[in-house]
């Protein structure tokens, strides 16, 4: 390179130029080489593209052997070629041969060639290929040369996305990009969606790489710069963010990366080499992903993760974007991929359009998931790397049965699961014939089958689930997708149509219960160590009674002239009841005093969530009307585990003999105190686990809509007085070490009840 200042930008012009061009793959890539050789002043220019098979294949060159284009090939890993491609790291040598990983491919005679610099050509930090200039005389590359071929991989890692390479690769073969990809996860809602890829948060593709102006360009920049700093302070600024904890650590990472004056070099530097602000952010980004992606570090990957967002937003800036599209060119079967989202965020979406949701991050009880179940969408959690994998419409399988995303699944592989999905159809049909049937089981006992609920989208699984009613509506989920708080007359208006939708069956209202893990934007909570087990449900409501007062008002004046069925979250001790029947009856008394219609019959229970109730059993049946088991935070706390933890949250079994004997003495509590007890979390929603609750007396369970026609298959064919009988007999035996899981499956199994 001669001219370093005018050099990449004439150089960038004239590919620029060969890009729009209508030529034929194999010539524009020819055409590209040459020029890039002549520009840098160097006697051979070489580009090797990845394939599938992680193989790097010879695709164009200038100056080796023509025969050996599409012959010459090198493993990932194998010679400098593969090692660059392998480390994402580029290679500067001015003697290539001496090199430990140099290997000799004599049909492509570069044996004469002594220098040898190589770049990975990179898209989102993934390498795709490897571009290579070459001197016969012995010489290092100034920094100069190897950032203009950096700069110049990026528009060759561009033609590579877009597939026009296809029409050049070998028949039976694909390259890395279209290559299909299996990421495992974690399983948050049962079911099989095909469809095809949307980025919650969609890359920005940069299609303007050469500035014309570069002053301009670096105004550009520190503008957007500005800009984003400004957002980053705004937002630790604001009160709902508290002054410690891992929310402001995040922002505060953020703001020490903005102010990065390094990052800011890196960025004026590429700039000045020819490309537009948003080529540079871009170049940059994945250059630096490239680097962190090889670091082992979990800390240090984070903060990978965190630069990524970073530079996304400083892209949004650059570009102007405001936001995704849900409207015209949404595909019909979307399946939207995703870091981490909120409830809300998922509800923007057209509902009858998305087939199923991963994500990253989350737990199974986080707010997104309880959504997505209630919509009856198949979600998948913890599916490391699986965004930066994808490409917006891509072809993709869910398999939340297993676990499984298939990134571009092959034809047979997708014929496969056309067929999964076809006989899920056929068993959801078997399910909903059996919505009219009596739920009763074999030996003549009645099961109540509730569904959990909290949205309106909910209501319709009803009457298409056969559910006798709503044993859990958690109102909570009203505030958690509002930007503001719910005015009383909104409450009102929203509590009157579940009513009117539920259309005479039994809906019970679960007060609310945030705070803690479950936060709203417009409440200011603090920042708690154990959110779980801190100021939340009943115990924040009590604190804040004009906050409860509002809804119970609400709720009272929705249910004028029918039944209102009300319960309390997180109760810890009796007298907390006490306290909430007080504000419940104040309620009750100023309606009448204006005259307003009220419930005629007001039945008032409590969740039973926290242990410390099993040693308050008769003295809580009777401060109440009925009682509802919260098996999800009655597992977690009686067991003393996270279930939002990966590592700890299977360590035990919710079918174990210590959980299944504490549910068990609440049944018997119950019975002892004549009070209508139910369970309403998740472990009511597997047809084994409801088949236990039923072998220990549960008659009234409440569950996810879907899980209904599997649960009720399952009763009608059990004898549930001979479970109880076998499921004592092993409870009762302290020695016994069959696990009651697999007592149960062999119980089924023996019986022919389906599972």
């Amino acid at each position: 390179m001669r001219d370093l200042s005018g050099g990449p930008r004439v150089l960038l012009r004239r590919l620029r130029e060969l890009m729009a061009e209508p030529l034929e793959p194999q010539e524009r890539l020819d055409r590209i080489v040459r020029q890039i050789a002549g520009n840098m002043v160097a006697e051979v220019c070489s580009v090797y593209v990845l394939r599938a098979d992680g193989v790097l294949e010879l695709y164009a060159t200038e100056g080796l052997n023509r025969e050996a284009v599409h012959l010459a090939q090198l493993k990932m890993g194998q010679g400098l070629v593969g090692t660059i491609a392998a480390s994402a790291q580029p290679l500067n040598l001015s003697d290539a041969q001496s090199h430990p990983a140099f290997r000799y491919l004599p049909e492509t005679g570069e044996e004469i060639y002594h220098s040898f610099l190589g770049v990975p050509i990179l898209r989102t930090g993934r390498s795709l290929g490897v571009l290579v200039v070459q001197n016969k005389a012995s010489r290092n590359y100034r920094e100069e040369e190897l950032e203009a071929l950096e700069t110049t991989a990026m528009v060759l890692a561009e033609m590579i996305a877009t597939g026009e390479l296809k029409k050049i690769t070998k028949p039976g073969l694909e390259l890395d990009l279209t290559r299909s990809v299996t990421v495992d996860g974690d399983t948050y809602n049962d079911g099989i969606g095909l469809g095809y890829v949307v980025l919650h948060e969609p890359r920005i593709v940069v299609t303007n790489l050469l500035n014309e102006d570069t002053e301009k360009e670096i105004r550009r920049l520190a503008e957007a710069m500005g800009s984003l700093r400004i957002s980053i302070d705004d937002m630790l600024s604001r009160r709902d963010v508290s002054m410690e904890g891992e929310h402001r650590e995040v922002l505060e990472t953020y703001r020490m990366f903005a102010h990065d004056q390094g990052w800011v070099r890196k960025l004026e530097e590429a700039i000045r080499n020819g490309l537009t602000a948003e080529a540079a952010v871009e170049k940059v980004q994945s250059d630096t992903k490239a680097r962190m992606m090889r670091l082992t570090d979990p800390y240090l990957r984070e903060r990978m993760h965190d630069f990524e967002d970073l530079a996304n937003r400083l892209l949004r800036q650059l570009t102007g974007y405001t936001g995704r599209t849900t409207g015209e060119g949404f595909p019909s079967d979307a399946i939207i991929l995703a870091r981490a989202m909120g409830a809300a965020e998922l509800l923007d979406y057209p509902r009858a359009n998305v087939r199923g949701l991963v994500l990253e991050e989350g737990a199974v009880t986080s707010h997104v998931v309880i959504v997505a179940r209630a919509m009856g969408i198949p979600v998948i959690g913890q599916a490391a790397g699986v965004v930066a994998l994808a490409e917006n419409g891509d072809a993709v399988i869910i398999d939340a049965d297993e676990g499984h995303v298939h990134l571009r699944p092959m034809a047979d592989h997708r014929r496969s699961y056309e067929e999964k999905v076809r006989f899920r159809a056929r068993r959801q049909e078997q399910f909903r014939a059996l919505r009219a049937v009596e739920p009763v089981t074999k030996d003549g006992q009645r099961i109540a089958l509730m569904m959990n609920a909290g949205l309106l989208v909910d209501l319709p699984q009803l009457s298409e689930s056969g559910a006798e009613g709503i044993g859990l509506f958690r109102t909570e989920l009203q505030f958690m997708i509002a930007s503001t708080m719910p005015k009383a007359e909104e409450q009102e208006q929203f509590y009157r149509n579940v009513i009117k939708q539920a259309a005479g069956r039994t809906v019970t209202f679960r007060t609310l219960d945030i705070g803690g893990d479950k936060v709203v934007p417009y409440f200011r909570g603090h920042e708690e160590e154990n959110p779980a087990l801190g100021w939340r449900a009943i115990r924040l409501s009590l604190d804040r009674p004009g906050l409860l007062r509002t809804q119970l008002r609400a709720l009272l004046k929705a249910s004028a002239d029918t039944e209102l069925k009300l319960m309390v979250p997180m109760v810890t001790e009796v007298s907390e009841l006490k306290m909430v029947r007080e504000l419940l009856q104040k309620e009750v008394q100023h309606l009448s005093r204006f005259g307003h219609g009220l419930p005629r019959k007001l039945q008032f229970g409590a969740m039973l969530e926290v242990p410390a109730l099993l040693w308050q059993l008769d003295e809580l049946m009777e401060a109440v009307d009925f009682v509802s088991v919260g098996s999800n935070d009655l597992f977690q706390f009686s067991m003393a585990v996270d279930r939002g933890n990966a590592r700890v949250s299977d360590r035990f079994d919710p079918l174990g003999k210590p959980f299944l004997r504490i549910l068990r003495d609440i049944v018997r509590g119950a019975e002892r105190n004549k009070t209508p007890v139910t369970l309403c979390g998740e472990l009511a929603s597997k047809p084994i686990s409801a088949m236990a609750l039923l072998g220990i007396g549960f008659r009234s369970i409440s569950m996810s809509p879907a899980s209904i026609g599997p649960v009720k298959a399952m009763l009608l064919g059990l004898d549930v007085g001979a479970l109880a009988k076998a499921m004592d007999e092993v409870l009762d035996d302290h020695h016994a070490l069959m696990p009651m899981r697999e007592v149960l499956a062999r119980f089924a199994e023996s019986h022919n009840i389906p599972l």
